[in-house]
């Protein structure tokens, strides 16, 4: 073969061997492109987390509410004598028995009309002695016939009124002498005291009303009252009797035992909840009254639809909706919800058991929407599992 030949041969190979690069060059960078096109269409595909409708209701019939506590007996100390505080024996926080000696009261003006009303007793009562004796003689002449009749009735008839004169006098002077009793104010029931609103030499009026001043407050801290407010759909199933349990937020952990005792019966039209009473002994005083407190009233209602996550919910111009996935596209669907129990709510009309409900959907998310199930995380090995009941 010739120079010229081979030569020849040689420019067709590079030329061929260049020609296949080429080639290989644009069918690498098509595939390339058609990769990444694939895969910006896969990223644009959004995953979601489902979840199905749960049939028996994980969530506990419990209703948790805000109380208040309330002493079971929580009463103002009057005095029923007027005068001036002569000493108080009892300040705020002070435990008192019933009967024990709260405060003196001194009572000049009420001590001069009892001595002026035992005067006046004792002046009726000789008044009624002269007209007893004078009745018994006149009595006597009668029998004689030295006196009519008529004057010995009219002698009879003044022993009468001078004796119920006496009865009135002697009435007036229990009365004084009652009051006097009331110089010393004492406590009605065991109890801590509240308020003082007394000091010495104050001005007592007795009484509750006009310029009157309530001494002390005195209440009864063993047991409480906890006035919470039902909603009306739980108002039916609260029934006295019932068992609750009571909490505060600054003792964590610690349990109070209570029952409802009492309901109004009736819903405030403006709340459109019912007033009931829980009732709680507090033997040691823990709880305060006046306590802001949580009870937990166990309603016993039983879950008369499907329970979804509270976050798998859509707020739509539609109405409320829950997204689902069927046949790997989302699809809004209308629901009916019936009761909240805060993190979950009750479904009672537009989800089935089998449904994939999404959680957390975006609010862009529409129906017909391509979407990626994630599939549930298995636990890493070394984790504990999940804890058995019991």
């Amino acid at each position: 073969m010739s120079r010229s030949s081979r030569g020849m041969w040689v420019l067709l190979g590079l030329a061929l061997a260049l020609g296949l690069a080429i080639y290989a060059g644009l069918q690498g960078r098509h595939g390339a492109d058609a990769a990444l096109k694939r895969a910006t269409e896969e990223a644009a595909i959004p995953t979601v987390v489902v979840v199905n409708p749960s049939t028996s209701s994980t969530v506990s019939d419990e209703l948790v509410l805000p109380g208040t506590a309330r002493a079971f007996t929580d009463a103002p100390i009057y005095a029923r004598a007027s005068g001036y505080l002569k000493k108080w024996y009892a300040d705020i926080g002070s435990r008192v028995t019933q009967g024990q000696v709260l405060a003196e009261i001194e009572t000049p003006e009420l001590d001069q009309q009892l001595r002026q009303a035992r005067a006046v007793l004792e002046n009726a009562k000789a008044t009624m002695e002269m007209a007893r004796t004078t009745a018994e003689r006149w009595q006597v002449l009668l029998k004689r016939e030295s006196v009519s009749r008529q004057e010995t009735d009219e002698k009879i008839s003044d022993y009468v009124a001078k004796q119920a004169m006496v009865d009135s006098n002697a009435a007036n002077v229990k009365r004084l002498e009652d009051l006097q009793a009331f110089q010393k104010v004492v406590a009605p029931f065991d109890g801590v005291i509240t308020a003082r609103n007394t000091d010495l030499g104050a001005l007592i009026d007795a009484g509750a009303g006009g310029q009157a001043r309530e001494l002390f407050r005195l209440a009864a801290i063993n047991r409480l009252r906890i006035f919470v407010s039902v909603p009306q759909a739980f108002a039916q199933n609260a029934r006295p009797g019932t068992p609750t349990t009571i909490t505060l937020e600054e003792r964590p952990g610690k349990v109070y035992k209570g029952t409802l005792a009492r309901t109004s019966n009736a819903l405030d039209p403006t709340a459109r909840t019912m007033l009931s009473e829980v009732e709680m002994e507090n033997p040691t005083g823990e709880v305060l009254p006046g306590a802001y407190v949580v009870v937990r009233l166990h309603v016993g209602l039983a879950t008369r639809g499907l329970t979804i996550p509270a976050n798998a919910l859509l707020f739509r111009s539609e109405g409320l909706q829950v997204a689902v996935v069927r046949d790997g596209r989302a699809e809004l669907v209308p629901v009916k919800i019936g009761r909240d129990y805060g993190r979950s709510v009750e479904v009672v009309a537009g989800l089935q058991p089998t449904d994939m409900v999404i959680l957390d959907p975006a609010d862009s998310l529409v129906s017909g929407t391509a979407v990626r199930v994630r599939p549930p995380e298995r636990p890493k090995a070394g984790a504990p599992g999940p804890k058995s009941g019991g």
